[in-house]
């Protein structure tokens, strides 16, 4: 008789394994927070249904328990937690609460990412390639060539390199016209210009921002970060305007651009005033200059706003993090002015005491779109020619976690949001 018992309940506990959960906390207790929105990933390409629990320990995600999912986990270093079935229905039942402000979101398949990037090697790095890199989450390089031709549809989410949609390489002609990587992103660029039926590089990149303003209609995930934002919007107000000086495009500017710009054309930013001046390392007013904004790095932060996670599903994902406080970084373009935003816009990160909005949503027609200010989270002030990031020293970003949030955003459930 002892040993039927025995038996039974061997039985019983494999069957509780067999039934019970993984989670991945993404509080303080994670050890490696980036790689674990790559391990989300790679169960969302599994069909492994996975719950993106909002608010829930710093945004943690719950998978049903899969051995090879455990091994992966092990394999990448990310922490996790083994839960019995009544262990993983209390949890649901808690953040199921109306007076908790936690949901818990369904991941579906998993986003095909596509980064636009240029093809020859530039003397700076992007945040978002070493991210998706560093996590193990699939992406495709593609650029000018690819999005004239029409490959964007094909993709559910887009990220925009450091890029100057404006046709002004940038602003980098004052301090680097002389570098052979300067001369040789212009030759491209112009090469490329008259590839695809233009006389200018400015025509080419607003060719290319309206492809890409198609792509996030049809119900695109567009993400941007450093120079692209602003340039990007730029680019879009001076839609048949002149705005680049001679050492650009061969002619002198309109000098009546200012007056004949279109903000309606934007997504975000409005009333901004455009840099006339060539040698100025700035396109506009929307970024506020780091000479002027009065703010040392031990200084910098920006506040992540909470938003709740029943109702404001959309900026909830987009802000889980382990902490409220982002450590500030800078880039091209830091910090938008408040003053240069659209009423519609939606601002999820800000450093209030400075008027500075650091990281900004909307959406445009079907699709949505994402600003982040600054270039690399973990480097506060990269310079031209610095070395790479190693994100192994930096396991736990929660400046890399934005990114990485906007990653997996496309994959979950859209719901209704409060009207």
């Amino acid at each position: 008789m002892k040993k039927i018992i025995t038996f039974l309940l061997l039985l019983i506990l494999v069957f509780k394994v067999q039934g019970a959960f993984i989670l991945i906390p993404m509080d303080d207790t994670q050890k490696n927070h980036l790689k674990a929105y790559g391990v989300a990933y790679w169960a969302l390409e599994q069909d492994i249904t996975i719950q993106w629990l909002l608010n829930y320990r710093g945004g943690s995600f719950l998978f049903p328990y899969s051995k090879q999912l455990a091994g992966i986990c092990a394999l990448r270093g990310v922490s996790t937690e083994s839960l019995a079935d009544v262990q993983a229905s209390s949890i649901l039942n808690t953040i199921s609460d109306p007076a908790e402000n936690m949901d818990a979101v369904p991941l579906h398949k998993a986003p095909k990412i596509a980064v636009y990037s240029p093809k020859n090697k530039l003397p700076w790095d992007d945040a978002v390639t070493l991210v998706l890199t560093y996590a193990e989450i699939p992406y495709t390089v593609v650029y000018d060539d690819e999005v004239l031709a029409g490959v964007l549809p094909t993709y559910d989410w887009l990220h925009l390199h450091h890029e100057d949609f404006t046709g002004q390489f940038g602003k980098f002609w004052s301090r680097y016209r002389n570098a052979a990587w300067y001369q040789e992103d212009v030759k491209i660029s112009q090469e490329a210009a008259v590839r695809n039926g233009f006389t200018k590089v400015s025509q080419l990149k607003l060719a290319v921002a309206k492809k890409i303003r198609d792509f996030v209609a049809g119900g695109g995930y567009m993400f941007a970060m450093c120079s692209a934002p602003d340039s990007y919007d730029i680019a879009l107000a001076a839609d048949g305007v002149d705005i680049c000086d001679v050492m650009f495009d061969g002619d002198p500017m309109d000098q009546n651009a200012q007056s004949r710009l279109n903000y309606n054309n934007c997504f975000a930013f409005t009333d901004f005033k455009i840099s006339t001046n060539p040698a100025e390392y700035e396109i506009s007013d929307i970024d506020i200059d780091p000479q002027t904004r009065g703010i040392v790095e031990k200084n910098d932060f920006f506040t992540l706003f909470e938003f709740s996670a029943k109702w404001d599903v959309v900026p909830a994902i987009l802000c889980q993090d382990h902490t409220q406080i982002i450590p500030g970084f800078m880039g091209q373009s830091t910090a938008f002015r408040k003053s240069r935003l659209k009423p519609n816009v939606l601002v999820m990160g800000e450093n209030k005491s400075a008027d500075e909005v650091r990281y900004i949503h909307g959406e445009f027609m079907n699709g949505t779109w994402t600003f982040l200010g600054g270039h690399d989270p973990e480097d506060y002030q990269h310079f031209v020619g610095d070395p790479v990031t190693d994100l192994d020293l930096h396991p736990n970003s929660p400046g890399y976690r934005l990114i990485l949030n906007n990653i997996l955003f496309p994959a979950a459930k859209k719901k209704k949001q409060k009207t």
